[in-house]
């Protein structure tokens, strides 16, 4: 049979590299792509999607019991759960201060840095750090978060309309990255971007939140806007070419299908096997669309997310 020739798309435009960790701890590099997700005869993917673990920094309590169970008593304690989180194959670890929320334990600046430095402590792999989504909050803490951190090259989030120019400028001065978050919305994110930058920080200092809906919650919706954020950076967009975070155990577990047992059509199955597929199935969409590091909760979710990973790379 005659050859036939696989037709090829040139992008001018590359992802931008960025940065996690150094300085002594385990470092990683997102970014850097030539081309569409695993489309590796068309460009150059020099980095593969990474995994990352959401902790936090008190014992979750709106996890189901399932997803609980599977991390036992070091929910407890952030150190010990940033370990076992390592020992899963954790590349990174993305610790939300969740008690700093003002309807939570309203915790300060003290206590993130406390935790912050525990969680430091017990791994050597690089460290994102969320706040409670609160703009006053996150303002007060993160920033708080940047000077104990000083020289580790963390992430830090979510950087957002109300905040970036104080977060902005945490991460200037003590040479961390800013994890910029907006709404599902292509130009809102190609904003934000802009805003940083003009700010002062480095475009490689830049990792985009998108905003991830869960399977069945947006999916669909998100995947294309991410889709049409990396067809702007490799068409030569700087401004849309940054590396994509996604967190996907959280959008996928509060979702009712991931955790609910009880009232449901029992053509719906096995609920903790349920739930995995919920988180694995978003996951893998949403490295399909683009993601560089996706923020996963179960550890078998890890382990699976991990093989499939390597299979796409071949």
């Amino acid at each position: 049979m005659p050859q036939v020739e696989v037709p090829q798309e040139k992008w001018t435009g590359k992802v931008r590299e960025v940065t996690l960790g150094g300085n002594g701890r385990k470092s990683v590099v997102v970014g850097g792509e030539t081309t569409l997700p695993f489309l590796r005869f068309e460009g150059s993917i020099p980095h593969r999607p990474l995994i990352a673990v959401e902790i936090q920094d008190r014992e979750p309590r709106d996890w189901p019991l399932n997803l609980k169970a599977a991390w036992g008593d070091v929910l407890k304690d952030p150190g010990a759960w940033a370990r076992k989180a390592m020992e899963a194959g954790a590349d990174l670890i993305a610790l939300y201060l969740k008690s700093a929320h003002p309807e939570e334990e309203n915790t300060g600046a003290a206590e993130a840095q406390a935790t912050v430095g525990k969680v430091l402590s017990a791994v050597d792999i690089p460290l994102i750090v969320l706040g409670p989504e609160v703009a006053d909050k996150d303002n007060e803490v993160l920033v708080a978060v940047a000077d104990v951190a000083r020289g580790e090259h963390i992430a830090l989030g979510f950087c957002v309309e109300k905040n970036y120019r104080t977060i902005t400028a945490a991460c200037i001065a003590n040479n961390h990255v800013a994890v910029a978050k907006t709404p599902i919305e292509i130009n809102l994110a190609k904003q934000l971007n802009v805003l940083i930058s003009d700010v002062g920080l480095s475009s490689d200092s830049i990792i985009m939140d998108p905003t991830t809906g869960a399977l069945g919650y947006g999916l669909e919706y998100t995947y294309s806007v991410m889709e049409r954020l990396r067809l702007a950076g490799l068409q030569g967009d700087g401004m849309t070419a940054m590396p994509m975070f996604c967190t996907v155990g959280q959008e996928a577990w509060r979702q009712k299908e991931a955790k609910v047992a009880e009232g449901v059509p029992e053509a719906w199955g096995d609920n903790q096997l349920r739930g995995l597929i919920w988180e694995e199935l978003t996951a893998s969409s949403l490295i399909m669309a683009g993601a560089d590091i996706v923020v996963l909760r179960h550890p078998r979710s890890v382990e699976v997310m991990r093989a499939t990973i390597d299979k796409l790379m071949g």
